[in-house]
């Protein structure tokens, strides 16, 4: 086993992302850091005992690096890689409700085209 591996390719054999080239995305696009610094460069090296934080849609991932893996394998030897260090989201900070609209709400209807445009003159 290698001592240390790029870090666009430990981000594919973890599964954090689904392809090489999203881990290669995530990396140029900021949203990686490697114990605490922001790395730029997929070729960035990791190493045991590094802390990975990285910044996923809505969430924030923080692992510790334990292993690396020659080849992607299934998600069983995926978490033999790291030590989740996420922390726990407060119960109450679920997502935010989605937003609603009144039935009817929408466009206006035929009809209240019609009395809107005689309200202001236009018809």
């Amino acid at each position: 086993m290698p001592d240390r591996q790029r870090i666009d390719k430990w981000l594919w054999h973890a599964r954090v992302v689904r392809t090489r080239t999203a881990a290669a995305a995530l990396v140029n696009g900021g949203n990686v850091r490697l114990n605490g610094a922001r790395i730029a460069a997929p070729s960035h090296p990791a190493r045991a005992g590094d802390v990975v934080t990285v910044a996923l849609d809505r969430a924030v991932r923080v692992m510790k690096i334990t292993g690396f893996a020659e080849r992607r394998g299934d998600a069983e030897a995926a978490r033999l890689l790291y030590e989740d260090l996420t922390p726990m989201s407060p119960a109450g900070a679920a997502e935010p409700p989605a937003a609603e609209r009144d039935p009817g709400s929408g466009r206006p209807t035929k009809q209240e085209r019609r009395a809107v445009d005689r309200l202001l003159g236009r018809g």
